[in-house]
């Protein structure tokens, strides 16, 4: 079966292989049976469905799925749905986040998978499953020849000692954490003073910090950015959308755009902790 998988968009995680394709379908396509259009987000489901009108009517099969239509998703296949290099071990997580619907798509029990090689780890909890699979996991990762990432983000109130330890040996590139909700501030710091004993810097911690949620103000956002810089992290804004697929303000737009790429938000971090927002606690290595 010659399958073909199509995306509405491309991101820095989409295949470029030669049977990956974005939106509508060339004019001369040869060689494809199947088509698989995988939708991550659910702002483009009316546009995947769309293309999948185009392509239905030069393919046998189409189909559409992924993520933005409640896909569970099964053991990863390497190459298929994202570039090379990023990898998924686990699915679901324990927790029971608002704004997530990952426990409602994949469980809330975790989904240990067979580890297959990849530097780009993009597991929702990773830090949620068990010990030998972690284990497993680090091991792999030790014998890629990239440098490690951990952009699917590790769970700052599950960070332990041993994890430290085997982050220490590893050396990633950049971790991810995250500041979603009130009750995320304190394990942050804590995981921040842990990973700074280990000569961490902020070159390699990064923090996802949700913004623009329903009552939520410019200030008491901002203020957020800036308690996880002075955690020890980078931060970076990531900006709430409805699922209604609603326009955001501009003042939101604006205030995600000075939070979302370092060299920005080094400069506007200092520009507060001078005016006054907060204490600079460490260098900003």
């Amino acid at each position: 079966m010659r399958l073909a998988r199509v995306f509405p968009r491309r991101t820095t995680a989409t295949p470029d292989d030669a049977h990956a394709f974005i939106g509508s379908p060339p004019r001369c396509i040869q060689h494809v049976d199947t088509v698989d259009i995988s939708c991550t987000f659910t702002a483009d489901k009316d546009l995947a469905m769309q293309i999948a009108e185009e392509w239905d009517a030069k393919c046998k099969s189409v189909s559409v799925g992924g993520p933005a239509f409640g896909d569970r998703g099964g053991d990863f296949v390497p190459g298929k749905y994202l570039k090379r290099g990023y990898v998924i071990t686990s699915r679901g997580c324990p927790n029971r986040c608002w704004f997530c619907d990952v426990p409602i798509r994949e469980g809330r029990e975790m989904r240990e998978l067979p580890i297959t090689d990849g530097w780009n780890l993009l597991d929702s909890n990773l830090l949620a499953c068990s010990r030998p699979h972690i284990d497993g996991v680090f091991a792999m990762l030790k014998r890629q020849t990239e440098r490690v990432q951990f952009t699917g983000g590790l769970e700052a109130a599950r960070l332990e000692d041993w994890h430290v330890s085997k982050l220490w040996d590893l050396r990633p590139e950049q971790m991810y954490f995250a500041y979603d909700t009130p009750d995320d501030l304190d394990p942050l710091v804590e995981a921040g003073r842990k990973l700074r004993r280990a000569d961490f810097t902020r070159r390699h911690l990064r923090c996802y910090v949700l913004i623009g949620h329903p009552k939520d103000t410019l200030d008491g956002a901002q203020a957020r950015l800036l308690e996880a810089w002075d955690a020890g992290f980078m931060p970076m804004a990531m900006l709430w959308l409805p699922k209604t697929g609603a326009a955001r303000d501009g003042e939101w737009k604006k205030l995600q755009r000075r939070w979302a790429r370092p060299a920005i938000t080094r400069k506007v971090a200092k520009e507060l902790v001078t005016a006054g927002w907060g204490a600079d606690k460490e260098s900003d290595s």
